[in-house]
């Protein structure tokens, strides 16, 4: 019989049993009952000698049985005619027995139900694998066979489809795991993938988050992150062949970041957290093995930075003084989005003194002025990530994002006579014909306002933007579908 092969089931009474199961030991005296009065056959799932009162009972040793006929519970008693199942009952429930087996009077002793435990043949641990040995193969992407001296991450690394960090080895069974996180079809197209427009599966991204780290749950969120990168408007080539050291930074909000255990609070931009720094490198696993986005061909940046291993966290929402930064781009406050954001590393804002939000934006304004170069203007986007110990002064006072954003983009107007090419000593600038004019750092709706971070410490953190517009990269914040 190969292994895709359903077995057969023998005709009578078939009872699926494991010992690891209180219920299956209760009924344990009723299987003994039945064997004398029915034909019965017990198939067990872990003790080859339980229920040893029955001689005819099987080891379902490789729990082919349990999982071609779908037995998600034990005890599990089918009635089985000319090899076909006629019907079943879950559990231990007196008259659902009797019905089932024709026999009255079972197991008067004991109470009239019990409900059963968990069958091997589904356990998370063992159900991919099982599915991958008896359900055949349902993936649709190239097979690659190692030889049996080789070591399974120095190959992967030596193919270049890692980013130079140990991966995953995505297996199967592994993929199979991953792609439950999600309700959509492997063969869905995601999205087209540059830089080599490539169109990429949902069976491909789930590859790509095995070799991650990722956790199933974290699925959609790297799915919704690569739509959002794909699109024209965030314009991912350009961000990978710009000699500038930017990459997608992701922010996670609504309920779904608390649900799979991201980090919005200590440390949130850094590392500690799997789904934090999984789900980010994930993204970038994708354009780098799918899109063919490397380093030295493509991605042209000189210098780079940690973002483009992978940068994504939550918004702290449960204490922000503030609506979601989703709200920004029309969602309802509740809804599992992801924002993209063509930034760079963080840096950090030190204000330990003021304790006014007139003062405190003086201080980001000083500090958002010198994103990429003092003297240059409206083409960098930021995001400004407060920490509450600097958010609650705003909250305080009654400042809204809004307020907020607008006072600071007040206090970065600045005479075009000092961003002109030569003022200050500094060539960099910009032309001659803009010096009578007064000039914003931020064009409307550039500056981003993220409230993360510990409730200890009175800093914030500025992310530079690359260059925006049509000629650059504009944030896109798209819904987490399941």
């Amino acid at each position: 019989m190969s292994q895709t092969e359903v077995p057969d089931l023998p005709d009578g009474l078939v009872a699926v049993v494991k010992q690891d199961c209180p219920t299956c030991e209760l009924i344990a005296p009723v299987l003994v009952e039945l064997a004398k009065k029915s034909d019965l056959t017990v198939f067990t799932q872990d003790n080859p000698n339980f229920p040893a009162e029955i001689s005819n009972r099987m080891l379902d040793a490789d729990l082919a049985v349990s999982w071609h006929h779908h037995i998600e519970t034990v005890p599990t008693l089918l009635l089985v005619q000319n090899g076909q199942e006629i019907d079943r009952t879950v559990g231990w429930s007196r008259p659902q027995w009797e019905r089932l087996s024709g026999v009255s009077e079972l197991g008067i002793h004991l109470p009239d139900q019990r409900p059963g435990c968990g069958s091997l043949s589904v356990d998370p641990s063992l159900s991919a694998e099982l599915t991958v040995r008896f359900g055949g193969s349902k993936l649709l992407g190239r097979r690659v066979e190692f030889a049996s001296l080789e070591d399974t991450h120095e190959a992967l690394f030596e193919r270049g489809w890692t980013d130079g960090l140990p991966v995953v080895p995505p297996t199967e069974s592994r993929v199979l795991a991953m792609l439950e996180g999600t309700t959509r079809s492997p063969e869905d197209i995601v999205a087209t993938v540059p830089p080599d427009l490539v169109p990429c599966t949902v069976e491909k991204v789930a590859i790509n988050a095995v070799m991650a780290g990722c956790r199933p749950e974290y699925l959609p969120v790297v799915l919704a992150a690569l739509e959002a990168v794909c699109t024209d408007g965030f314009n991912m080539h350009g961000l990978l062949a710009t000699t500038m050291p930017h990459a997608p930074v992701l922010v996670v909000n609504g309920p779904i970041a608390t649900k799979i255990g991201m980090n919005s609070e200590n440390n949130a931009l850094g590392q500690g957290n799997r789904a934090n720094s999984t789900i980010g490198r994930a993204l970038q696993l994708v354009i780098r093995n799918v899109g063919g986005g490397r380093p030295g061909e493509v991605d042209r940046a000189a210098l780079g930075s940690p973002a483009k291993v992978g940068f994504c966290f939550a918004e702290r929402e449960a204490d922000s003084p503030w609506t979601p930064i989703s709200t920004m781009y029309g969602f309802p406050s509740g809804t599992n989005t992801v924002l993209a954001f063509p930034g760079e590393a963080p840096r950090n804002v030190v204000d330990q003194l003021s304790r006014d939000p007139e003062s405190l934006a003086r201080t980001y304004a000083a500090n958002l002025i010198s994103i990429q170069h003092p003297k240059l203007i409206l083409g960098f986007d930021a995001i400004l990530a407060v920490a509450p110990d600097h958010s609650r002064i705003f909250g305080d006072a009654g400042w809204s994002r809004e307020k907020l954003v607008d006072r600071i983009v007040a206090l970065t107007v600045r005479p075009g006579k000092e961003l002109i090419r030569g003022a200050g000593g500094i060539p960099e600038g910009l032309p001659e014909a803009m010096a009578d004019l007064d000039l914003p750092k931020f064009r409307p709706n550039g500056l981003h306002i993220v409230h993360c971070g510990g409730g200890a410490g009175l800093f914030s953190a500025i992310i530079g933007g690359w260059v925006n517009g049509e000629m650059g990269s504009n944030p896109v914040c798209v819904e987490i579908i399941p």
